[in-house]
């Protein structure tokens, strides 16, 4: 298991426009060839942006882009003719295939804190697709076949304990409160990269957290 804390993620954005980004991986400007990916996962961003401000229409192609709101609203609106706001709870998915042009902006009057993670699919090409999975129940596992992947949502109450998947790969992101993993305490905006995982499990340290849990297949 490889523990990433917080502070050690690359921080991006541009903070005077209102954007202030934490990269857990290798993106843009910041380069590390020994943090390229993990399993499917090529990033994963903590967004943080202030009322009004957001990220002008922009493209994607070849990526599975899944996005998790922490709190605020986001509005997004892609070249497929979506437009959504995406809530605390809801899964949004953009599947990029050959190509897509979107744009996501707090229209909000509080600030806006999301999670986006960047998965890389089994075959390029293909038709884009978008979907929301709104108000999301905990443990229910959320599919993306074309990453070979699966995102566990997990609630836990103080104390409660809940199984990490037995896998390949299983990236670990505490959104929330705190949770022990392994022996190892993970805090708000931790991660841990597990290898060829069998029998582990995570619990709530002192009060409720929330942690999200890719399960991925090997390549």
């Amino acid at each position: 298991m490889d523990v990433r804390r917080a502070h050690e993620r690359y921080q991006g954005g541009d903070p005077a426009a209102g954007v202030e980004t934490w990269h857990a991986f290798s993106f843009g400007p910041h380069y590390d060839p020994d943090n390229l990916r993990f399993g499917a996962v090529i990033a994963c961003n903590e967004e943080h942006l202030a009322p009004g401000a957001g990220f002008d229409e922009h493209p994607h192609s070849h990526t599975e882009i899944v996005t998790w709101v922490v709190e605020g609203e986001l509005t997004h609106r892609d070249s497929t003719g979506e437009e959504t706001v995406i809530r605390p709870g809801d899964v949004q998915r953009l599947s990029a295939a050959s190509g897509v042009r979107h744009v996501e902006r707090n229209a909000g009057d509080r600030p806006l804190t999301f999670l986006q993670m960047w998965l890389a699919p089994l075959e390029p090409g293909g038709d884009p697709h978008y979907e929301v999975v709104p108000g999301i129940a905990d443990s229910t596992p959320y599919a993306l076949p074309e990453a070979g992947a699966m995102l566990h949502v997990r609630r836990l109450a103080a104390g409660e304990r809940t199984a990490v998947p037995d896998a390949a790969y299983v990236y670990a992101h505490v959104v929330r409160g705190a949770v022990r993993l392994d022996g190892e305490e993970l805090g708000p905006g931790d991660a841990a990269r597990i290898t060829d995982a069998k029998d582990a499990e995570a619990v709530a340290v002192s009060t409720a957290a929330e942690l999200l849990l890719w399960e991925m297949r090997a390549a």
